[in-house]
């Protein structure tokens, strides 16, 4: 029965403390570089952000929502685009190919 509290107990602080960084957000930075006798090889730079979708967008992270990859409503806009581009580029085509055959 004791154990069954402190399981509780520590998921019960686990859910608190998830919620918490959620709602506010955390940031986590870092560097890694690789090197040989004083002689930088490689950097890689880690940037991190652990927050709700909300907590995102409130700060101007939303670009997931213009990713065709992530989003469909992106897709659909990203298709629409190419169509009305793919139309302009064919009337300036036969607007040419009339040019050339005058």
């Amino acid at each position: 029965m004791a154990d069954q509290q402190v399981v509780q107990s520590n998921t019960s602080n686990l859910v608190d403390v998830l919620e918490k960084v959620l709602d506010k957000g955390v940031v986590i930075a870092g560097d890694i570089t690789v090197g040989i006798a004083d002689v930088e090889l490689l950097t890689i730079k880690i940037r991190l952000i652990v927050a709700s979708v909300d907590k995102a967008k409130e700060i101007g992270l939303d670009w997931w929502e213009s990713d065709p990859y992530l989003s469909s409503k992106a897709a659909d806009s990203n298709t629409k685009r190419l169509q009305e581009e793919n139309e302009q580029l064919q009337k300036r085509l036969e607007l040419l190919e009339q040019k050339m055959s005058n």
